[in-house]
């Protein structure tokens, strides 16, 4: 869809992983690096929390860490340099190149109008479909190509998750919009 815009996607989350190190003392780095948190009793690992940009590291005595709370590729940037660099400066010794990568972006979007998710199901396959409203008010929807999961809500407002681009993320909700097209053609309009 060139040209298309997307303007009320917006991102949520950004979940980043991977190898920092070849090992890591949580012990120490708890004791040396200020809002590094361990209490092996609740969680394996060391949180550390940052405040600018606004995320949490999940640190491993294997060297490996998770990114999470992140809204941009900048913020992911940043925070993880400042992981780094704190991390240094408790004496970790960090990989010559780090191996962090995206492994889930979430995002909302608002279509802009009603859902009939009874439709939805009438219409599209449903293999691709999860619908248990007496459990949860959401349909599930499958996309395969990206693999996106889309949570879609009768409100209009629609998650998506799986995608590691934001690419990934457009591609899977046009696909998206084009299966529910027929749904949403003979629907009320616009809601207010």
């Amino acid at each position: 869809m060139e040209g298309k815009t997307y303007a009320s996607l917006k991102i949520e989350n950004i979940v980043a992983s991977g190898v920092i190190a070849d090992e890591i003392d949580l012990a120490e780095i708890s004791e040396k690096i200020d809002g590094c948190e361990l209490n092996t009793k609740r969680f394996p690992g060391a949180v550390y929390r940052i405040d600018n940009p606004k995320m949490a590291s999940l640190i491993f005595s294997s060297g490996k860490v998770v990114l999470t709370g992140i809204r941009n590729q900048e913020g992911l940037e940043e925070g993880l340099a400042k992981v780094l660099v704190s991390l240094k400066a408790a004496g970790v010794k960090i990989l010559d190149v780090p191996r962090v990568a995206v492994t889930n972006i979430v995002c909302s979007y608002d279509i802009g109008r009603f859902i009939n998710l009874n439709r939805v199901i009438a219409t599209l396959s449903l293999e691709a479909i999860e619908y248990e409203p007496e459990q949860f008010p959401g349909l599930v929807y499958r996309v395969q190509d990206p693999k996106i999961v889309a949570l879609l809500f009768s409100s209009g407002k629609i998650i998506l998750t799986g995608g590691k681009t934001i690419e990934d993320v457009k591609k899977g909700l046009d696909f998206l919009e084009d299966k529910l097209k027929d749904v949403l053609s003979d629907q009320k309009p616009e809601r207010k």
